[in-house]
């Protein structure tokens, strides 16, 4: 009968022991992960990029091919969170969407953001029966909206101003502009040329430079105009492409219109993800 209990409590005593292990490995990654969070995810050829607040508010900005964004997720978040605040799409291209309807299968999102460009492509269509399937609230974005993310940080739309739902995909990507004390990301989609005109036109220096600059279309020669460079002056430019893509981005005129400016050119297909953190506003670092 002794030796009955002995091994119950032994048993109970080590159930005890792993919960205590997860409440604590909990703990310490909610402890590890305050802050601010950028993330250029490394989901191949597409886009995909993570932001967290210091309160907690998660945004995905693109969500990628699909079958690659999952995986990644886990990088910056907990594995116990299953919500993410917001989506946007800045293009509702496959290499930009497709991502988002495995994410949907495993997380809650509250609200989605576009630009109101539009395409006939399945995967398109499927993205907006699911949000529509799950109430989930598909908002337009446009130039003078403001997303306040809480601690600090804030996403400020620049692009559209106008009704883009018969203009290419890329020339209707949203731009805008993610800001945390004087650290500042210029977020491009998959914008032309034609879109950076109209934003140097309608924005001044101040309102554009910024500290990073997420290099529009994945580095094709198409985006990043050595006029709009110049005035988003970059400290770092991150590029996401896939490793050996057929379309040969990022295109080396692009490459040399940052490389004059000074930019650090960061990619995902040499480098993998690419995470800043910021302890303290103003106080980051990438990996």
């Amino acid at each position: 009968m002794f030796e009955t209990y002995k091994k119950y409590w032994l048993f109970f005593f080590t159930f005890l022991l792993l919960i205590a292990n997860v409440f604590i490995f909990y703990i310490g990654w909610q402890d590890s992960h305050k802050g601010f969070t950028f993330a250029m995810l490394d989901v191949g050829q597409g886009d995909a990029l993570f932001i967290e607040s210091p309160t907690g508010t998660q945004i995905l900005v693109d969500g990628g091919p699909p079958k690659k964004i999952l995986n990644q997720l886990t990088r910056v978040m907990s594995p116990f969170d299953r919500t993410i605040d917001a989506f946007i799409i800045t293009n509702p291209d496959a290499d930009h969407i497709a991502g988002f309807l495995d994410v949907l299968k495993t997380y809650k999102v509250d609200k989605v953001f576009e630009s109101g460009a539009l395409t006939d492509s399945k995967t398109y269509q499927n993205l907006k029966d699911e949000l529509k399937k799950n109430n989930i609230p598909d908002i337009l974005a446009k130039r003078g909206m403001r997303l306040d993310l809480g601690g600090g940080v804030f996403i400020d739309i620049l692009f559209p101003d106008r009704d883009v739902s018969a203009w290419a995909t890329n020339d209707g990507s949203v731009v805008a502009k993610l800001s945390y004390g004087d650290t500042s990301v210029m977020l491009t989609g998959d914008a032309s040329i034609k879109t950076e005109e109209i934003i140097l036109k309608e924005n001044s220096p101040m309102q554009l430079h910024s500290t990073i600059l997420k290099v529009g279309h994945h580095g094709s020669r198409t985006s990043t105009s050595p006029e709009f460079a110049k005035v988003v002056s970059p400290t770092y430019a991150f590029i996401s492409d896939g490793k050996d893509n057929k379309y040969g981005h990022p295109h080396q005129e692009t490459l040399d219109t940052l490389s004059l400016l000074g930019a650090k050119i960061l990619r995902t297909d040499l480098l993998g993800a690419i995470i800043m953190k910021c302890a303290r506003i103003n106080i980051c670092a990438i990996n």
